[in-house]
């Protein structure tokens, strides 16, 4: 049933066409042919409001020219869609480099940055883009930071500073996600600690993610920082959303940008992705969230007042198979997963 809610937007991801793919994986989807799936998905006469984007070839290129982003902006609002977050390429790889590395690696993270910063405003002033933040990671390896972590985590919330100032020099918000297979960022505990460290929560937030979040429960390459053991027994639901609550207060206040998604409690790599928090389809029957009421566990403060600080919500279906994303159906049941969510958790303006 269609709600009056017209906040927060609902958003595609167009990523999952391109993260985990290519190379020895499975082949690229393009970014048009996932912007026709979002257009016509439909559930009771919702349809998505807008797509999140990552700044990578070939869907978007972060080189992009003006004409570029006038092309991209035009074949947008042309599907009924806006543009929201986007995701800066900070990764070696792709010309940037680990927030904790050496001098050039900085430099090269930086730059990338403003790149994207760059295109996020000029996104802003063609007006397809009203809301959404650049999406950050420190762009490397949890076993590299374990090396020296006090001496790391300095380091990152230095790069993230310097980001920071390149972010408000545009008028944008950075969004670091808490993903286990960040260093620096892979548990709740040291995720905290790197906003707390870098401590500009005007301009840096959180970027969460609730299939990467689950795993911050369950102590993935942090084992101390787990609030749930390996053996859970995932019937007792009680105990489930006490440890819910303490992982989310600790988060939702700089808590910017969100993805809504499923968990099954596993985790899932392909192509050159680290393993990480596996998204599954709202439906699976390995799911371990109800994605609705933990959904409220962001959405809403302590007392179950609506915060509405994110002013969309995202789905992200990571590393999903081709086989489902080609397929329409798969889209239409993500959205119902996400009408659902805004019909408990949001509001009219």
């Amino acid at each position: 049933m269609a709600s009056s809610n017209n906040f927060p937007k609902l958003h595609n991801a167009a990523w999952p066409g391109l993260v985990g793919k290519g190379e020895d994986g499975e082949p690229i989807i393009e970014l048009d042919t996932l912007l026709d799936f979002t257009a016509s998905a439909e559930v009771d006469g919702s349809k998505f409001d807008g797509i999140d984007l990552m700044l990578s070839a070939p869907h978007v290129d972060i080189e992009s020219t003006d004409d570029d982003l006038k092309a991209l902006a035009d074949i947008v609002t042309s599907k009924n869609l806006e543009i929201g977050s986007l995701v800066a390429p900070v990764w070696p790889p792709l010309g940037g480099g680990s927030a904790m590395g050496e001098p050039s690696d900085v430099e090269g993270f930086l730059r990338q940055v403003e790149k994207a910063c760059l295109i996020g405003a000029k996104l802003r002033q063609m007006g397809v883009r009203p809301n959404g933040a650049i999406r950050i990671d420190s762009a490397c390896d949890p076993g590299s930071w374990a090396a020296d972590p006090e001496k790391n985590q300095k380091a990152i919330a230095e790069t993230f500073r310097q980001a920071s100032d390149i972010a408000e020099q545009h008028g944008e918000r950075l969004a670091a996600e808490g993903e286990i297979c960040w260093g620096g960022m892979h548990s709740w505990k040291t995720m905290v600690q790197l906003l707390e460290l870098v401590d500009r929560p005007k301009t840096l937030g959180f970027q969460a993610d609730m299939a990467h979040t689950l795993l911050y429960l369950l102590g993935y390459n942090a084992p101390d920082d787990a609030l749930l053991p390996e053996d859970f027994d995932w019937s007792d639901t009680a105990k489930f959303y006490e440890q819910y609550q303490t992982l989310t207060d600790a988060l939702r206040p700089w808590t910017i940008d969100f993805h809504v998604a499923q968990n099954d409690a596993t985790v899932f790599g392909s192509g050159s992705h680290d393993k990480t928090g596996r998204h599954c389809l709202p439906d699976d029957p390995n799911g371990k969230l109800d994605i609705t009421k933990s959904a409220g566990y962001w959405l809403r403060d302590g007392s179950g007042e609506l915060t509405k600080t994110c002013r969309h919500l995202c789905w992200d279906g990571c590393m999903f198979p081709n086989e489902k994303m080609l397929q329409q159906e798969t889209w239409n049941k993500i959205l119902a997963a996400m009408v659902d969510v805004r019909n408990e958790h949001g509001w009219v303006e």
